[in-house]
């Protein structure tokens, strides 16, 4: 692989990362002012490997010894984890980059931190405003007037409804549902806390606690 070129790395191997790699192809093949070439988007893990899904699999040190420009995007679930590497990374030198489904549906004027993933079918609609690297999977959705903070992670189908306060590190599961909030009040997901698959979240949830079950309730350790 030439070094000079430009390359976009998807840093993981796993599952979502496979689903991600399509999305980022098609992204790239509409923004030919970066100059990426198809054989040039590649996973990094971070011992390298075989070839996954006919995308070449770099070690990490081997994206970071690239000389041309090194664009990434994190496809690991857990926001600890991905604001170490995102970190890791920028200081290196390398460039996050958002990128989206073709027939996702964003606002026009999106306030979107850098190093968003959005999945096929998901959309965030009026005057919502969301921080870095987060990553929003197929069929969620982000309704009007929400602010999300960082490394904010949405599984598939979650529906997150109007005035809602999502802070750092919240992971949100398959299916879950925020009750809308109001302009006064916004109903808030505190730091680091975890929705749990199908919840039905209608009243504020603490940071760090894990909540579950319609309506939502914190999980009790057995």
């Amino acid at each position: 692989m030439s070094q000079h070129a430009p390359t976009f790395g998807i840093i993981g191997t796993g599952g979502f990362a496979r689903e991600v790699l399509p999305v980022a192809r098609a992204f790239l093949r509409h923004r030919p002012e970066l100059k990426i070439e198809p054989g040039r988007v590649v996973f990094v893990d971070r011992h390298g490997g075989e070839p996954v899904n006919a995308a070449p699999v770099l070690s990490e040190a081997e994206f970071l010894a690239l000389d041309g420009n090194r664009y990434f995007a994190l496809a690991i679930a857990d926001g600890a984890m991905r604001q170490t590497i995102a970190e890791r990374l920028e200081a290196a030198g390398c460039l996050p980059l958002s990128i989206q489904a073709d027939n996702v549906l964003l606002s026009e004027d999106l306030d979107c931190g850098s190093g968003a993933v959005f999945q096929p079918f998901s959309m965030v609609t009026a005057d919502a405003r969301i921080g870095r690297q987060f990553q929003c999977n197929i069929y969620a959705y982000v309704a009007h007037d929400c602010v999300i903070g960082d490394y904010v992670t949405f599984a598939p189908r979650v529906s997150l409804n109007g005035n809602v306060l999502v802070e750092d590190h919240v992971y949100v599961g398959t299916g879950a549902v925020i009750r809308q909030g109001t302009p006064d009040k916004p109903l808030v997901l505190g730091r680091g806390c975890v929705i749990g698959m199908g919840a039905v979240v209608t009243k504020d949830v603490a940071p760090g606690v894990t909540v579950i079950g319609n309506p939502a309730r914190p999980l009790e350790a057995k």
